[in-house]
């Protein structure tokens, strides 16, 4: 996630690099609607809060799933930089970190929920625009532990993509994720420990139609984070991906009774047979199951963890 707005073709209100806007659709493909604009935004695997509708103090819902902590991490005395932190994925991951005795740089556009974080003791606030590729990696200096988790998605065909926003997908979720662990890593070399964890997708294993820019930052992002593992084993740095496949946020949820109401069908369906309808275990991911995996990533005991792509997705990338 990032500090400034950018305006999207797409949109009608400017973008936030690394949320998403109020946008139409949660199908994995586009399914013609009366009015649908010829691309539009639509939510990523692991998707994040726009600004209108974050819920970042929210408690989770009645429904939501609670995941008690099965890891025993100790990170006291590291420094973890989590981009997109301000909500979903990346607050979940801040949490945990925070939890397992991290010092937390909480990187996200939204000044106001990460205020809110900073102010629960959870980390260190720094409001950036990832996209400002010198400022990402200045900020990451002096980091032990990088999350890479800031994103966007944009729905077209490859006829119809803007190419203004293909190279901004690529900016910020391939450079930036680069500039970030380019920063990071000298400290990380000299200490002779670090962890690069990068908040991948089920589509950076597989493809969907019409998700050209998006599938290819994450074909991106998972190339780098193997070479950085091969580059960083010496070191004691180790690089792995995490792939989830569609997460549990207030967003999905809102779009999920968007789409229900949009094509005459019950919530459960637009969940099970269009959502998930590539999915074997019929149910959204938590944000704190991704943390879960994301701070056993940084333990001692995943230590020989690295240059992986871990799939959270319930079999969809083995069906």
């Amino acid at each position: 996630m990032t500090s400034a707005s950018v305006k999207s073709t797409a949109d009608p209100e400017p973008m936030a690099l690394g949320h998403m806007s109020s946008m139409e659709g949660v199908y994995d493909e586009p399914i013609p609607h009366p009015g649908r604009p010829a691309y539009f935004a639509a939510m990523t695997t692991h998707e994040f809060l726009s600004d209108t509708t974050r819920q970042a103090t929210q408690p989770p819902s009645p429904t939501t799933t609670v995941v008690p902590h099965t890891t025993r991490v100790d990170l006291t005395g590291r420094t973890a930089l989590v981009t997109g932190a301000a909500s979903g994925i990346g607050r979940a991951c801040a949490l945990r970190l925070a939890d397992a005795g991290a010092d937390v740089r909480l990187v996200d556009q939204d000044g106001e929920a990460l205020k809110v974080l900073a102010d629960q003791g959870v980390g260190e606030a720094v409001v950036l625009d990832l996209t400002d590729l010198d400022a990402a990696e200045e900020t990451a200096r002096g980091s032990d532990i990088v999350v890479n988790n800031a994103g966007v998605q944009t729905v077209a065909p490859v006829q119809d993509f803007p190419p203004e926003r293909f190279s901004l997908i690529l900016r910020l979720m391939v450079e930036s994720p680069f500039r970030v662990v380019r920063g990071a890593l000298p400290h990380m070399y000299r200490r002779g420990w670090g962890r690069v964890v990068n908040i991948s997708s089920v589509h950076g294993l597989r493809a969907s139609a019409y998700k050209s820019a998006y599938v290819a930052a994450k074909h991106g992002l998972e190339g780098f984070s193997k070479v950085v593992a091969l580059e960083g084993a010496e070191h004691g740095v180790t690089s792995n991906c995490v792939n989830p496949g569609y997460v549990r946020t207030p967003l999905v949820e809102k779009q999920i009774t968007e789409q229900a109401a949009a094509h005459g069908i019950p919530e459960e369906r637009v969940i099970s047979e269009v959502l998930l309808a590539r999915t074997p275990l019929k149910r959204l991911i938590e944000p704190s199951e991704v943390a879960e995996l994301v701070a056993y990533l940084c333990s001692a005991d995943a230590s020989f963890v690295n240059g992986a792509s871990l799939p959270v997705d319930g079999a969809w990338n083995a069906s």
